[in-house]
Order: C-alpha cells, then sequence, then structure tokens
C-alpha cells in the first residue's frame, strides 16, 4: 500500500488525525478516545450529566453503541491498530504533529486524484485576493473549496468542522458525490432502497447493506427524476393557483377597504339623520314648553291683578271699620256704624266675593317627557339581522281535497320584509325531518326542479291551490330582509281525499240511488233504467261505481253500513266486467259480507277474515302510490285487510249490495291510525295477498 492510501485508513473520521487511544467499537469500526468523548458531552444538556447518556451513534456507519455501566471505558482498546500507527509514525517522514499533516483529510479517491492534472488545478472559493490562491481541499459538508490559509481559518478544529468531511481539490462539483461514503476508494455504482443511500459494490458485498434491496443508479435516476417532475409541476400549479388565490385575496382586501368605507359613511349618514330628528323634535318640544310657560305666566298675572284688587277694596273696608269703632258716642256710631257692619258681613259671609278663584298649580302635566322606549330602542341600534326562522302552525292549517291553507307565525314580525312559501310533494324517502337537515332538504325529498315557489308573501298565511287529492306535501316558509333569510322547520301537510259520488250511468237498475247519489239501496221496484256498457246488469250484480278514476296519491272513504248483512266494497278497473260480482275477476279487489262471514275476494279467490258482527262503519284508504288497497273497523280502528296490488291502470270505488242500504263518506282527511305512508315498516300492511295460498276459490 501507498502511504498516503495507508494513513487514509488509520484516520479518525471525527478530529481527521491519526488515531489516538482507538476504541474498537461493535460495529468493528474504531474511534478516538477522546473524540468519543467528545460526542458523549455533545449529548449532555444543562441538566443531564455525562453518566446518564448510555449510547451514541458510528459517525461512520451511524450503528447505535450501546455502552454499558463503566461508559466508554467498557469498550475494547483497539491494540492492533494502535501499533500499526506507531509503526506506521516511525516510517513516515513526517511525524503526526507536523504542520503540514495536521488535520489530514481523507483522500478522495485514486480515480479522481489521478485525472487531476497541473491544468486542472482548483481555485480557492474563498480567497478574497486576486487571484485566488490555489486550493488545497473541497469540503463535502460547504460544497467549497479552500486554500490552505482558508482552510485553517474557516474548519478550525472544534465542533461542528470536526465533522465536516474534506477531499482533495474537485474541480467538478458533480464529482463530489462518487466516492462511497465507507470505502473511499471505491466509486458508488448502485443505490440502497431500505437506507435510501448511494453504495458501492463492496457495501452490497462486505458491508451492511449485504441484505438491502438495491436497485441501479439509472433506475432510480428514472424514479426520482419523474417523481421529481411531477411533483415540481405539482408545485407550479399549486404555486399558480396560489398566485390566483392570493390575487383574490388582494381584491377582496382592497373591495372590504372600500366596503368599509361605504358602510361608515353609512352609517355616519344614519347617525346623523338621527342626531337631525332629535334635534329638531327637541326644538318642537321646546316651543311648546315655551308656550305653555307663557300661557300659564298670563293667567297667574291676571289672578295676581284681580287678588290685588280684592286686597285693596278690602283694606278700604278695614280701616272704615275700624274708624267706626273708635267712636264712643252711642248715637253717633249707630248713626255711622249701621253701613259699615252690614258690608263687613256681606264680605265675610261671601268669600268669594273678595278672594277671586286662584289656580296656583305650577306644574307641566301635559308635558310628561319620557323617552325610555326611544332610549331602548336607541340602545339596541346595530346591522340589520336576517329575521329569527317563522314557525308552521300545524294545528291552523287547513286542508281541502284541492288545496292546503298555511298558516305560521314569526317572532321579528316587525323586521321581515316578505314571506317566500315553498312546497312539494313527500316522497317518503325520509322518516323524520329536523332543523339540521334543512341545508339538504331538496337532497332529501325531490330534486331541485320539483319545489315550487311563492315569493314575495306579505301575510303569514296563504293558500296554494291545484294540489293533488289525498297527497303529502313538504312546506317550509322563508322569512326574508335586506340582511337575508332563514327557513323555517319543514312541515307535513296533506290534501284531502278526491271526493266522489255514486254514478248513475253505473248503478244497476234494480238499485235506487238517493241523498244527492251517496246513498244506494236495494229497489226490485225500481223504474226501467236505459242499458249503458258502464252499467252493472248481471243477476244479482246489485252494483254501483263512484264517478272518479284514481291514479295517484292516498285516498280514504267509509261506507255507513247500517243495518246491511250483504254487500261487498272495494276498487275496479273500468274494464271489470259488469255482469258479475266483484272480485271473481282480475280486475277487481273487495272486502265482502255475507250475512255472519267476512271476507276478501280477488280473481275469484277468497280468504275469510276476522270482523266484529257489529261493524257498523267500514273505512277503505287506497294508497295508490303505495300499491296497497286497506280495510278497517273505523268506529274501532281496527285494521281488517290489506291487498298488496301493482296498480296498471286507474281504479273506481265500486260497491255491491243485496239488501238494505248504504251510505258513501267521501272527500274524508286521511285518519292517523290508518295513516301508512309512515307505518308500512311498522305493521301496517299484511302479508296475507289474495295471490296466497290461504285463498281458496270461490263457489
Amino acid at each position: 500500500l501507498k502511504m498516503e492510501t495507508l494513513e487514509s485508513e488509520l484516520t479518525c473520521p471525527i478530529c481527521l488525525e491519526l488515531f489516538e487511544d482507538p476504541l474498537l467499537l461493535p460495529c468493528a469500526h474504531s474511534l478516538c478516545f477522546n473524540c468519543a468523548h467528545r460526542i458523549l458531552v455533545s449529548h449532555c444538556s444543562g441538566t443531564k450529566p455525562l453518566e446518564s447518556v448510555s449510547a451514541f451513534q458510528c459517525p461512520t456507519c451511524r450503528y447505535v453503541i450501546t455502552l454499558n455501566q463503566r461508559g466508554l471505558e467498557g469498550l475494547k482498546r483497539n491494540v492492533t491498530l494502535q501499533n500499526i500507527i506507531d509503526r506506521f509514525q516511525k516510517a513516515s517522514v513526517s511525524g503526526p504533529n507536523s504542520p503540514s499533516e495536521s488535520r489530514r483529510p481523507r483522500p478522495y479517491s485514486a480515480t479522481v486524484t489521478g485525472i487531476m492534472s497541473a491544468e486542472q488545478r482548483v481555485a480557492c472559493q474563498f480567497c478574497e485576493q486576486e487571484p485566488p490562491r490555489e486550493a488545497v481541499k473541497t469540503c463535502v459538508t460547504c460544497e467549497v473549496s479552500y486554500c490552505d490559509r482558508c482552510l485553517r481559518a474557516t474548519h478550525p478544529n472544534k465542533k461542528p468542522f470536526t465533522s465536516h468531511r474534506l477531499l482533495e481539490p474537485v474541480a467538478d462539483a458533480h464529482l463530489r458525490g462518487l466516492a462511497c461514503l465507507e470505502h473511499e476508494n471505491e466509486k458508488v455504482n448502485m443505490y440502497c432502497v431500505v437506507d435510501d443511500q448511494l453504495i458501492c459494490a463492496l457495501c452490497k458485498l462486505v458491508g451492511r447493506h449485504r441484505e438491502h434491496q438495491v436497485t441501479s443508479l439509472s433506475d432510480r435516476f428514472d424514479k426520482l427524476k419523474q417523481t421529481l417532475e411531477n411533483n415540481l409541476t405539482n408545485l407550479v400549479k399549486r404555486n399558480s393557483e396560489l398566485e390566483n388565490q392570493m390575487a383574490k385575496l388582494i381584491q377582496i382586501c382592497q373591495q372590504v377597504e372600500v366596503n368599509t368605507a361605504m358602510h361608515e359613511a353609512k352609517l355616519v349618514e344614519e347617525c346623523d339623520e338621527l342626531v337631525e330628528i332629535i334635534r329638531q323634535r327637541k326644538q318642537v318640544i321646546a316651543v311648546k314648553i315655551k308656550e305653555s310657560k307663557v300661557m300659564k305666566l298670563r293667567k297667574l298675572a291676571q289672578q295676581i291683578a284681580n287678588c290685588r284688587q280684592c286686597l285693596e277694596r278690602s283694606s278700604a273696608l278695614i280701616t272704615q271699620a275700624e274708624q267706626s269703632l273708635k267712636e264712643n258716642d252711642h248715637a253717633r256710631f249707630l248713626q255711622t256704624a249701621r253701613n259699615v257692619a252690614e258690608r263687613v258681613a256681606m264680605a265675610t259671609a261671601s268669600s268669594q266675593v273678595l278672594i277671586p278663584d286662584v289656580n296656583l298649580n305650577e306644574a307641566f302635566d301635559n308635558f310628561a317627557l319620557d323617552f325610555s322606549r326611544e332610549k331602548k330602542i336607541l340602545e339596541g341600534l346595530d346591522y340589520l339581522t336576517a329575521p329569527n326562522p317563522p314557525s308552521i302552525r300545524d294545528e291552523l292549517c287547513t286542508a281541502s281535497h284541492d288545496t292546503i291553507t298555511v298558516h305560521w307565525t314569526s317572532e321579528d314580525e316587525f323586521s321581515v320584509t316578505s314571506y317566500e312559501l315553498q312546497y312539494t310533494i313527500y316522497t317518503g324517502q325520509t322518516n323524520f325531518i329536523s332543523k339540521y337537515f334543512l341545508s339538504t332538504l331538496h337532497c332529501l325529498y325531490n330534486s331541485v326542479d320539483s319545489w315550487m315557489i311563492v315569493p314575495n308573501i306579505k301575510q303569514n298565511h296563504y293558500t296554494v291551490h291545484g294540489l293533488q287529492s289525498g297527497t303529502r306535501y313538504i312546506f317550509f316558509v322563508k322569512a326574508i330582509n335586506q340582511a337575508g333569510s332563514r327557513n323555517s322547520e319543514p312541515a307535513r301537510l296533506k290534501t284531502n281525499s278526491q271526493p266522489f259520488k255514486l254514478d248513475p250511468k253505473t248503478a244497476h237498475k234494480k238499485l235506487r240511488l238517493s241523498n244527492d247519489c251517496l246513498t244506494m239501496e236495494k229497489d226490485e221496484s225500481s223504474l226501467k233504467k236505459s242499458h249503458t256498457p258502464e252499467r252493472f246488469s248481471g243477476t244479482g250484480s246489485y252494483g254501483a261505481a263512484g264517478n272518479v278514476f284514481i291514479d295517484s296519491g292516498c285516498h280514504y272513504w267509509e261506507v255507513l253500513l247500517g243495518a246491511c248483512t250483504w254487500y261487498a266494497v272495494g276498487v275496479a278497473y273500468k274494464s271489470a266486467p259488469k255482469n258479475e260480482w266483484n272480485g271473481k275477476n282480475s280486475s277487481s279487489w273487495v272486502f265482502s259480507r255475507c250475512n255472519n262471514n267476512f271476507l276478501v275476494r280477488h280473481n275469484g279467490k277468497e280468504m275469510l277474515v276476522e270482523a266484529s258482527l257489529q261493524l257498523r262503519r267500514l273505512g277503505v284508504l287506497l294508497d295508490y302510490d303505495n300499491n296497497a288497497l286497506s280495510f278497517y273497523d273505523a268506529m274501532n280502528s281496527q285494521h281488517l285487510h290489506t291487498f298488496d296490488i301493482s296498480f296498471l291502470l286507474p281504479v273506481a270505488p265500486t260497491f255491491m249490495i243485496w239488501n238494505k242500504s248504504v251510505m258513501i263518506l267521501s272527500g274524508l282527511p286521511v285518519p292517523d291510525f290508518v295513516d301508512c305512508p309512515e307505518q308500512q315498516d311498522g305493521g301496517c300492511r299484511q302479508q296475507d295477498s289474495p295471490y296466497s295460498s290461504g285463498l281458496k276459490g270461490c263457489n
């Protein structure tokens, strides 16, 4: 080995001097005892003693070295290395303490130093003189080349400069990273994926990277370059977005300044107007007070003058009376005092004559000032805010079969400019409504296009016309002023069922309709009726249909049965046969009573149903949108049966009787106990459809 190469192997990586009292680390590297001590000292803090440091990293391979209780004394001395150093020092021309050998760095690599010719000498990058001196070392950490003088000035043998790595002068910066950190005479030619580090072939063969995943430099170069390019593109894009955002923010700041100035000017203007109004009212009230003062003083002056006149007359009378009392002669006294006594008696008896009516009221009762209400209003002066949400009063809302009148109240009615009513058909997509979901109402119930809006309502109620019969709607009210608007809690309101009557054109010729076509009764002696295709005509098919066909909504009607014990009530398509009982075909569905038996019938199949013989009021619920036809004992709120039907066509209410009479009640609101849209999953609908095996064929 050359002396220079041998010296690099004997140099401490910390102090860059030949090893002195070297310690053999568990990772097989060596370190000066004093350098190891300085590493431990660097890990100490103001409150942490040196003895508490129990581990440090090898400066060469970063292996963590754990110390025992003896600390550095517990590490073995590298005696072999110390002997080699001693022999090297004896054989060396210059000792290790020679100034020219002080802080001798490890050479860069034989390949790099070999290519440095005289024409490629590197100039010092730190010299201030011109031309700069020739560089003797290149600091990899600083990435600067130094001459000997500048190197000693900038890299004293103290932390943190002791950890800087010095190489032979390198002309091209891209050559600095070619030397392996662990094997300095080897060039890096692969990449360790685990440690994210450039390594040489020896590192993979015998070093700590031998078990690690490695890749070629070209592969890593392509990946890293692509990643960098992508990140750079994203960064440039982000910078562009930030610039645009910043420009918008600057514009907003400018607009904030403009708006602030405008609002401040508006505030001053409004306050000046208030002050001017107060000043004018102050002048008006002051004038009234002065006028009242003048009037009061004029009246008081007149009263004072009257009192003075009375006082003068009274004083003259008193003087005259006193003169009379001084007369001692009886005759003279009687002659002169008689007239005076009469005048004094009259003045004493009638005090009103001598004392005028004097009003001494100095108060201004008609000018009581109480500005407490105005003061409270002035104390509450602030920017206008959006009104509080109105509240829909369900108990005040009313409905018919095609209208709903919505009533609401508002706490801030005086600050509301107008109201806006929005409504749509309730689709049943959610079972609860909460104020926390108002922002997503349109998503929960229907699309935005299906909402109807009634703007600029000045009253706290509104009637919506043209609604579907027997349909549930979602309503909410928006209170609006210049500051904004707020929505009420949504309310679910429903129109009543479609009203209908019995259609005389469909009634069997042996049925008589009365009570405005709401009552039908069996009448064998009825008049002749012309035959029409829609009239029930079969023997024993004593029926009639309603005068409406229903194709949407939820409708409820009731049948007052009275003493009738043989009937059939249900719905049917227009195409249902008119010459046979309802329920014997696929176009009709009925609930029937045959004396003491109750049953449901469809498509020629029937099934017995439990019901009270005292059933006098039969409720029928047609929920067309949910494909259901239900029957109820309306008096006892008892569910009797539900057909599950996939409606294909509009249906009409149908009625058949074989004795007595029945009466129809239509256009009713759907009672809560049969309100199936909210209870479909709660047991309202039975699964005993007429298609099940429980139905038997009709006899």
